[in-house]
């Protein structure tokens, strides 16, 4: 018995090499490739899919090893990837291939029903996979575990349905160990092929990232001046010069703004939107792929997206490639990340308008909060992560978008306390990313507590501890933003072990030095005392060499308790 099981390794082994080869091949190709990294597979997809794996599973029964009216065979390897890969449509239709195949072979012996209904089940254990794992790098373990539960199932049915079961019972003995071992080798060998096709699309993510912010980074003092013609057209040249996309528009709701690029379309500069891709996206506010005839009969692939303001719908970017189906995901996250940028930076541009209205007092706390170092700071450290490390330039994107969403919803309302804290937090990472480990921060937060406060009043303070009061320092040091209930109303401070100054003199260096009038505090203080009176406004202790601690009183917290705590912001 052991040498006919050793013998059974061993041919199963070699056999095994055919499946492997498949795979690899497979995972080479631009087509394969493209099919599996895209988010949505269309029906069509699925079939392709289903019947590519479901004739490899063939493949795998063809080249088992005939066992006492039974075949030990790999077709399980198949049938689980196609799950995986396409989900629980497409590994059930390629077990059904190779399962039904399985059953009505001439060599399918007393064991073809139970091998035929267990390989409909394991494309579906691979399509439960795929809901585990989505479309991304593999964690090996999943299927490894799958696999050897699948055969393990596999066996069982053969025992239950497979007669006489004095013979299932001999088979089983035989390739339960070669079957279970040699498909959990292959398995994870095939697995690793795939994970290489996610591995390159993450470097080819993180170079795209790092191209948007270039982009982005050139486009800012255009685009930040409004959306216009100017605007578009000098954002359009940008975009051609610095990528391969073929053609690139800008347009309003009504007009396109501009057009520049080597391929022939509908869009024309300053004319109005006509095509009907266009138009849907900015009715629906959907980003749109679409395949079409251009107007010189060539095939050419479109996607448009929506740029917005506040979540208005103001115009899209549509990005031209020639040649149908080509607009594959690389192009898609260009597109996406560029027209998130653009919106932002136009959002931006919306604020600049409506500073001008403002008063010189509300004007400087928005560029103590939205100040263009920082964002260019920001910009250039989640560059410098695009290649080190993408998902942490990933998770900065996010931290960046939600400091300028929240810095962009509000002019004069209050705000929640906690809102601000969350908003502060983000800031932070970015900050920390910049500094390293010469920026601590600590927060010390009383639970079940929070009131509304003016926007725009906390990140300057913990911007100046950061800039003027740890940076200078060498080794850096410790900022503490603090929350807690007192008997005149909520306290609230930023601390820092910084290098401190004299702050008897502060006013006055800050109604004399430019540097210091970015500070701020003049025009929290002034803020503070407007709204809640002259005993409301700032304190300020500090002691050159020690550190500083800036303190206020917020007097109106008859408000939401109990929210912070439950959002987790505890300290």
């Amino acid at each position: 018995m052991v040498s006919v099981i050793i013998e059974v390794v061993g041919n199963l082994a070699n056999k095994l090499g055919i499946i492997i080869m498949l795979v690899f091949f497979l995972s080479r190709m631009g087509v394969f490739k493209k099919l599996i990294l895209k988010r949505v597979i269309s029906p069509y997809e699925r079939i392709l899919l289903a019947l590519i794996f479901g004739g490899i599973g063939i493949l795998g029964t063809y080249s088992g090893i005939p066992i006492m009216g039974s075949i030990a065979n790999s077709r399980i390897i198949a049938v689980m990837i196609a799950g995986i890969l396409g989900g629980p449509v497409v590994g059930i239709g390629a077990g059904l291939i190779a399962g039904m195949h399985r059953w009505a072979i001439d060599i399918g012996g007393f064991t073809a029903v139970a091998c035929g209904v267990s390989t409909v089940i394991q494309g579906g254990i691979g399509g439960y996979l795929h809901r585990r794992v989505g479309n991304k790098t593999i964690n090996t373990w999943y299927p490894l575990t799958a696999v050897i539960v699948a055969e393990m199932l596999e066996m069982l049915m053969i025992l239950m349905i497979a007669s006489p079961l004095s013979s299932a019972v001999e088979v089983v003995k035989i390739i339960v160990l070669p079957m279970t071992t040699i498909n959990s080798i292959g398995m994870v060998v095939s697995i690793l092929f795939i994970n290489n096709i996610y591995g390159e699309q993450e470097k080819t993510a993180a170079m795209n990232a790092q191209l948007a912010l270039n982009i982005a980074n050139k486009t800012l003092p255009f685009l930040r001046k409004g959306l216009n013609n100017l605007s578009a057209v000098k954002a359009t040249k940008i975009i051609h010069e610095m990528t391969s996309i073929d053609g690139i528009s800008i347009t309003d709701r009504n007009r396109v703004l501009s057009f520049i690029g080597d391929i022939n379309t509908g869009l024309a500069t300053d004319r109005p939107i006509e095509d009907s891709t266009v138009l849907h996206a900015i009715s629906t506010g959907e980003n749109t792929i679409v395949s079409m005839v251009g107007p010189d009969g060539r095939n050419q692939s479109v996607i448009v997206v929506p740029l917005k303001e506040r979540n208005v719908i103001i115009g899209t970017l549509v990005l031209f490639k020639d040649g149908k189906d080509s607009i594959g995901w690389v192009e898609e996250e260009l597109a996406l990340g560029l027209a998130q940028l653009f919106s932002t930076q136009l959002e931006l541009s919306k604020i600049e308008e409506q500073s001008r209205l403002l008063s010189k007092a509300e004007l400087k706390a928005l560029q103590a909060q939205i100040n263009p170092h920082f964002l260019f700071n920001a910009l250039n450290t989640i560059v410098s992560y695009c290649r080190i490390s993408p998902e942490i330039a990933r998770k900065l994107l996010i931290d960046l978008g939600d400091i300028l969403r929240n810095n962009l919803s509000h002019y004069g309302e209050n705000i929640d306390l906690y809102t601000e804290i969350k908003n502060i937090k983000s800031y932070l990472n970015i900050e920390k990313a910049r500094f390293g480990s010469r920026l601590n921060v600590r927060f010390e937060i009383q639970q079940d507590i929070n009131c509304q406060i003016p926007p725009l009043l906390l990140q300057p303070l913990v911007e100046n501890s950061i800039k003027h009061g740890l940076a200078p320092k060498e080794e850096g040091g410790t900022v503490v933003i603090g929350v807690n209930a007192g008997s005149q109303g909520i306290y609230i401070y930023v601390q820092d072990d910084g290098v401190g100054f004299d702050p008897n003199s502060i006013v006055a260096q800050e109604e004399n030095s430019n540097s210091y009038k970015k500070i701020g505090l003049r025009n929290i203080d002034k803020r503070l005392k407007n709204l809640y009176g002259s005993d409301y406004g700032l304190k300020i202790e500090s002691q050159e060499g020690k550190g500083t601690r800036i303190s206020m009183v917020i007097p109106d917290y008859s408000e939401g308790y109990g929210r912070m705590a439950a959002d987790g912001i505890t300290g």
